[in-house]
């Protein structure tokens, strides 16, 4: 059997797959992302895929591999990506890998939230270009977490690690929003399920966790951004098409809301000259929320894992139910 790997990824995962003897691997061996024609190229004939969330695979892929194409692992827990429908149809089995990025991605988020509502970037260049005089009663002010309300749009697992790490900073409520309650896992910070309006209305820091869907695509947007109070700061790590950048750069030039971070941006990488990135209230990092040495490993382990299960035929360790 033969699989092919979409990118170089951490040597873990490598090493699984060329020491199990199960595929002979072909591999695009580089950290950008594989061209369309080599894509198209490289997945003909193939009985196993590992891609990327950078990798569009859509029925054009799937028709390049064939039949032959079993199995899709994907080294994401997110599959926007991946032309599910399309996938069911053709019989073709997916593993992803979630659980193992929770955690990396709730600090990241945390950690996204602090510098946006402290202004940790803007004062770094501050004191880089001279503009730091003297100790100012009012300078560099920023907003605390300490008795604040915070919603969380999508009170997944990472949602609700997220919640999990903000709760000793002393945030008074939390509130959440989704497709439906999950009182189950509220409990932990009673948290309250309201409307995506109330949400926007009461909270002082809104964190987006949910995945990308029809649903939620664009739900940000004009009328979420005129309901936050004008001292709120929006902070998403979900998927960049969750937000309407748009209305966000409205919202924030207008100082209809205070600030926000963003993990994830449409498109990805954004452009140097995207409106977003001349704003001092917007901090944007170029999605690193897993980014870490053990997580990343770990997710190529996983992946691995997945592709070979597949091909053997055997139950994955992380499998989407189509």
């Amino acid at each position: 059997m033969q699989a092919f790997v979409t990118r170089r990824i951490p040597r873990e995962g490598l090493a699984a797959l060329s020491q199990a003897g199960v595929c002979s691997i072909q591999q695009w061996d580089s950290d950008e992302p594989i061209p369309r024609s080599e894509l198209l190229a490289g997945v003909a004939g193939k009985h196993g895929l590992l891609c990327l969330l950078s990798d569009r695979i859509d029925k054009e892929v799937l028709d390049a591999a064939g039949s032959n194409l079993k199995i899709i692992s994907t080294l994401s827990v997110g599959v926007d990506h991946l032309a599910l429908e399309e996938i069911k149809k053709r019989g073709i089995r997916v593993g992803y890998t979630p659980d193992i990025l929770t955690d990396a991605t709730a600090e990241l988020s945390v950690a996204l939230l602090l510098a946006t509502c402290r202004r940790l970037p803007e004062s770094v260049e501050e004191v880089k270009n001279g503009g730091w005089t003297t100790w100012k009663p009012l300078w560099m002010c920023g907003y605390g977490l300490s008795d604040s309300t915070v919603g969380i749009i999508g009170l997944g697992r990472i949602g609700q690690a997220v919640a999990r790490r903000l709760k000793p900073f002393g945030v008074k409520k939390f509130l959440y929003t989704g497709s439906r309650p999950k009182p189950e896992s509220a409990v932990e910070f009673q948290a309250d399920f309201v409307p995506l309006a109330k949400l926007a209305e009461e909270s002082d820091f809104v964190v987006v966790t949910c995945s990308l869907t029809p649903d939620t695509k664009g739900m940000c947007n004009k009328d979420f951004f005129s309901r936050m109070k004008k001292t709120s700061v929006l902070i998403n790590t979900s998927r960049g098409a969750v937000v309407n950048q748009e209305d966000l750069y409205q919202a924030l030039v207008s100082g209809q809301i205070a600030a926000a971070g963003l993990d994830v941006t449409t498109p990805e990488p954004l452009p140097t000259d995207h409106p977003l990135l001349s704003l001092k209230n917007c901090v944007i990092l170029p999605h690193i929320g897993s980014a870490t040495y053990a997580t990343r490993s770990a997710m190529s382990v996983l992946s691995a894992n997945n592709l070979l299960a597949g091909l053997k035929g055997e139950n994955m360790p992380s499998e989407l139910q189509l």
